[in-house]
């Protein structure tokens, strides 16, 4: 199995900036794409921003030009840069991954979720 812990989520006020961390780790043999997920109360998650792993990205419109994700693939590691946030980015954030260990096919996994808030 692939764990992935998250790290980084919190309060900040608008405007401010949070990077939030995923690490993957688990007998790891290749990882394929990263990325990020958000979730608000009573909606379906969804996407974003993600990195193949030849590092083409891909955001959601909302976050365009305000976050950057990149990753570390020495470390398994995935980030997500979040600058001039917004309350309306305040949700619970999900880190994906895309992997496979020794011997097996590529499987999504998932994060726990790390909550962001936003709010003065």
């Amino acid at each position: 199995q692939v764990q992935l812990v998250e790290s980084g989520g919190g309060l900040v006020q608008p405007g401010g900036s949070l990077r939030l961390s995923c690490a993957a780790s688990g007998s790891i043999f290749s990882i394929n794409d990263m990325g990020w997920y958000r979730q608000y109360a009573g909606k379906e998650r969804e996407l974003v921003a993600q990195i193949t792993d030849s590092g083409v990205t891909n955001y959601a419109d909302s976050v365009k030009g305000r976050f950057t994700v990149s990753r570390d693939n020495a470390r398994c590691t995935v980030y997500l840069q979040m600058n001039s946030l917004k309350p309306e980015d305040t949700a619970v954030y999900y880190c994906k991954v895309i992997a496979r260990r020794i011997g097996e096919q590529f499987y999504d996994y998932w994060g726990k979720g790390t909550l962001v808030t936003v709010s003065s």
